[in-house]
């Protein structure tokens, strides 16, 4: 048997692709990846395109892209008619998401900092910090 037709467990699958047992399940239940195959004993199989697939999911998770986001994608991928364009207008879309978080993200950073700066972490009662997330 070639690595093309080499059959997987899920929990063989799952190592190849560092995502969790259980994690690919739920990809099942919500048809994000298709129902694998069954060998003779009953157990699930996956191919080399299972593999590609949950790779796929995997890094555009971690580029921080929602489930959603993710199925859009590979229903493009999927009809075989997708242009680069329609992807990199997806994927543009998801970077303006991800650079609006950053700041959103740095304005806290920022926040915190200055609360921080006024605590002088004393044994009193009293903390500063504790008066600004009372404040409006």
């Amino acid at each position: 048997m070639n690595a093309e037709s080499e059959l997987l467990s899920r929990g063989s699958l799952a190592a190849k692709t560092g995502v969790n047992s259980e994690t690919i399940r739920y990809y099942e239940k919500i048809d994000l990846i298709p129902s694998p195959s069954r060998s003779a004993g009953g157990h699930r199989v996956y191919g080399q395109s299972d593999l590609k697939r949950l790779s796929f999911i995997r890094r555009s998770r971690e580029l921080g892209f929602t489930l959603r986001e993710i199925r859009d994608l590979l229903e493009l991928v999927d009809s075989d008619q997708f242009t680069c364009a329609q992807i990199r207008d997806r994927t543009t879309s998801h970077l303006a998401d991800v650079s609006e978080k950053i700041q959103d993200l740095r304005k806290i950073q920022s926040t915190l900092k200055a609360m921080v700066s006024k605590c002088e972490g004393g044994s009193v009662p009293h903390c500063p910090i504790v008066d600004e997330l009372y404040a409006n």
